[in-house]
C-alpha cells in the first residue's frame, strides 16, 4: 500500500484558486515572510557531501557527524557482519551485507556550533554518496545539490583513483573542498607526506586547521593551529568502548600539553610552525576560490576530531548561494520559489511501497501543499506530499528554505535534472547522463511476472539506477541495460527480487562502447557489423560499438555519419 495518493498534475483553474505557498513577490512566503528572514534562513544552512574512495570510512563518518549532532545516541558499524548494526545512511540489504554505499542518502539534522550563540542553531543538510566508481553518476548528481564537499582520506592509502576523480567534479563545478585524512588510529603515512600527496597530485594547497598529536596508528588528540602556524591549543581525546558514543574531550594550554604528551607534542608543535612558514595557513578566499582545502584529521570509527570537522563546516563551508539557470542568469536565494531534482529513489521502505523525488531548494521558501510549475512540462504540480529524510527515516516537512533537501512523495513525473518553480520561469541546466561502458540483456525467468517485470524496469529507469536501452528487434521483453560499471546490474536485480518479487536473468552483450547518433546515420549503423543502434529513454539514439576498433574503420570509411562522444564519468 502507498502511504499517499499520486502527487498530481492540477489543471491552471485549480492553481488560480489555490491559497496555499509563497505569493510570488521575491522572498515572501508563509505568513508574510520579510526578505531579510528568508536571508537568515538560507545564512544558517550548510548543505554539503562527504565523498571519497570505497572503504575510506564516508558511512562511517556520516554516522558519527549525526552522532555529535545528538541526533541520534549510538554509531553503528557499517560492515553487516553478524549481530552489528549498519549505518542509519545505508539502508539497503546490499549495503547492509557488504558494508558500502550503493546510493546516495541525505539527512538532514540541527547542529549548535561551540563557540557560537546559544540560539544559533545552523540546519545541516549532509549528503553521504557512494564511493565504488560503479556508482558515480549517482554520486555526481549529488555535487550538483551541494555547497561543498568534505573530501576523505585514508590515512594508510592517501588518494586514491576515485577519490581524484571526484576532486576534478569539485573543481568543475566550483564546490570548496574539506579535506579529512581519516583512520588516524591505524598505522599509515606521515602527516606531511600525505599534505604533499594533495599538493601534488590535484593541485590543491592543504591548510591543516588541526595537527595530530601522535604518529598514525597512536592517536592521541589534536593540535589546534593559530593563524601563525602557533599551537592555540591541545585536544585529548578517549576511547569509548567500539567508539559507539562522542569521544570525550579534554582542553589543555600548550604547557599542559608539553607536559601530558612529551615530545609528541613537541614534534607535533614544530611541524605545524613548519607548515606556516610554507604558507600552508587557511585563508577563507582562496579556499572558496578552491584553491586551498582546510584539513582535519580524524578517526571517524573512533570518534575523534569529528566534532572539529562539523564545526569547520558550520564557520567555512558556503551558505547557499544564486544558481545559474539555462539562460545564464542567475537565481538568488531570495528569487521566488525554485528547485532542482537530483535524486529519485523508491524501496527505502517496504511499510512505504512509494517513490521520493529529493529536490534542492534553490531560491524561495517552500511551503508544503503549495502549488508550483514543472519546468520541463509548463504542467502545474501539487506538492502535498512532502518529506525531510533522516536515512530512510521520513516526517513531513511544512517550510523548507535555500539549501533544505525536500522528498516529494509519488513525484512521478519528476526525473533527476528536472525544475521546479513558481512566478517567473527558470529552468535549471540539466544534469548530463554518464557514457555506459557495460551493456547487458534483462529478462524475467518467469512469464507469469512480466507485469511486474515491467514496473520494476519502469521504475528503476525513471530513478537512474541504469540507462535503458530498446529497438524493435529486442522488444519490451528483453531491454538492454547500459551501465557505467557492472555492480549497478546487482542492483537491478536485488532491487528487483526485494521490491517486486520478480527474478530476472541477464546476459551481457558484447559491446564495449557507446556514441551518440542520429535518425539519419542509424539505418546505415545498423547494417554494418558488430554495431546495434538503440534508443535511450530521452529519445537519444545510441550505437553500441563491439569494440573501440570497430568504431574507428566506421568513422574513417563513413565519416559522414553522426558518432558524438557522451560524457565520460571521469570527465566531468
Amino acid at each position: 500500500m502507498n502511504s499517499a495518493p499520486d502527487s498530481a498534475e492540477i489543471t491552471t483553474a485549480e492553481k488560480a484558486s489555490s491559497t496555499g505557498g509563497p505569493s510570488g513577490t521575491a522572498g515572501s512566503g508563509p505568513s508574510g515572510t520579510a526578505p531579510t528572514s528568508l536571508a537568515a534562513e538560507a545564512a544558517r544552512r550548510r548543505t554539503f557531501a562527504v565523498i571519497s574512495h570505497p572503504d575510506a570510512g564516508k558511512s562511517t563518518l556520516t554516522e558519527a557527524l549525526a552522532l555529535h549532532a545528538k541526533v541520534i545516541s549510538e554509531a553503528g558499524a557499517v560492515h553487516g557482519k553478524a549481530g552489528r548494526k549498519s549505518t542509519v545512511s545505508d539502508w539497503m540489504e546490499m549495503e547492509k551485507a557488504r558494508g558500502i554505499s550503493v546510493s546516495s542518502t541525505a539527512l538532514q539534522f540541527n547542529y549548535h556550533a561551540e563557540g557560537t550563540p546559544e540560539d544559533q542553531i545552523n540546519v545541516v543538510n549532509l549528503v553521504d554518496t557512494p564511493g565504488h566508481s560503479d556508482f558515480s553518476e549517482d554520486t555526481y548528481r549529488v555535487l550538483t545539490a551541494v555547497d561543498a564537499a568534505v573530501m576523505l582520506i585514508d590515512a594508510a592509502k592517501g588518494l586514491e583513483p576515485q577519490t581524484l576523480k571526484l576532486f576534478q567534479v569539485c573543481r568543475h563545478r566550483g564546490i570548496p573542498v574539506i579535506t579529512v585524512i581519516n583512520k588516524w588510529d591505524r598505522p599509515g603515512r606521515t602527516p606531511l607526506e600525505l599534505l604533499d600527496e594533495i599538493d601534488e597530485r590535484i593541485g590543491l594547497t592543504p591548510t591543516p586547521l588541526f595537527w595530530p598529536v601522535g604518529i598514525a596508528g597512536d592517536f592521541r588528540g589534536l593540535l589546534r593551529r593559530g593563524d601563525d602556524g602557533v599551537a592555540e591549543e591541545y585536544i585529548r581525546f578517549t576511547r569509548t568502548a567500539g567508539g559507539a558514543k562522542i569521544a570525550p574531550e579534554v582542553r589543555m594550554t600548550p604547557d599542559e600539553a608539553s607536559a601530558q604528551e612529551g615530545s609528541e607534542w613537541a614534534t607535533a608543535a614544530e611541524e605545524s610552525e613548519l607548515l606556516s612558514a610554507t604558507g600552508q595557513d587557511h585563508d577563507q578566499e582562496l579556499f572558496l576560490a578552491g584553491q586551498t582545502s582546510p584539513v582535519i584529521f580524524a578517526s571517524a570509527m573512533l570518534n575523534f576530531g569529528v566534532r572539529q570537522i562539523l564545526d569547520t563546516l558550520i564557520a567555512l563551508a558556503p551558505a547557499p548561494g544564486a544558481r545559474k539557470d539555462v539562460a545564464e542568469g542567475a537565481r538568488e536565494v531570495t528569487d521566488p520559489f525554485s528547485a532542482v531534482v537530483f535524486k529519485v529513489q523508491a524501496g527505502m521502505d517496504a511499510a512505504h511501497r512509494d517513490r521520493l523525488a529529493f529536490m534542492r531548494v534553490v531560491s524561495g521558501v517552500f511551503e508544503r501543499g503549495m502549488v508550483v510549475t514543472h519546468a520541463q512540462t509548463s504542467k502545474p504540480f501539487a506538492t502535498k506530499y512532502a518529506l525531510t529524510v533522516f536515512g530512510r527515516d521520513r516526517s513531513t516537512v511544512e517550510n523548507a528554505y535555500p539549501g533544505d533537501i525536500v522528498g516529494l512523495v509519488n513525484a512521478n513525473a519528476l526525473a533527476p535534472g528536472h525544475t521546479l518553480f513558481t512566478d517567473k520561469k527558470v529552468e535549471f541546466p540539466p544534469i548530463p547522463s554518464f557514457a555506459p561502458e557495460h551493456f547487458s540483456v534483462l529478462r524475467a525467468e518467469s512469464a507469469s511476472k512480466y507485469k511486474q517485470f515491467r514496473r520494476a524496469v519502469d521504475q528503476l529507469e525513471s530513478e537512474g539506477v541504469v540507462q535503458i536501452l530498446r529497438n524493435d528487434i529486442r522488444g519490451d521483453a528483453s531491454p538492454v541495460m547500459a551501465a557505467v560499471g557492472p555492480m549497478q546490474f546487482e542492483v537491478v536485480a536485488a532491487r528487483m527480487k526485494a521490491e517486486f518479487n520478480v527474478e530476472a536473468r541477464m546476459e551481457p552483450l558484447g559491446y564495449a562502447l557507446a556514441r551518440r547518433t542520429d535518425a539519419a546515420s542509424a539505418t546505415e549503423l545498423g547494417r554494418q557489423r558488430g554495431v546495434e543502434v538503440f534508443t535511450r529513454t530521452d529519445g537519444v539514439l545510441l550505437a553500441l560499438f563491439s569494440d573501440k576498433w570497430r568504431l574507428q574503420y566506421i568513422q574513417k570509411e563513413m565519416p559522414e555519419l553522426t558518432l558524438e562522444p557522451l560524457v565520460a564519468a571521469g570527465d566531468q
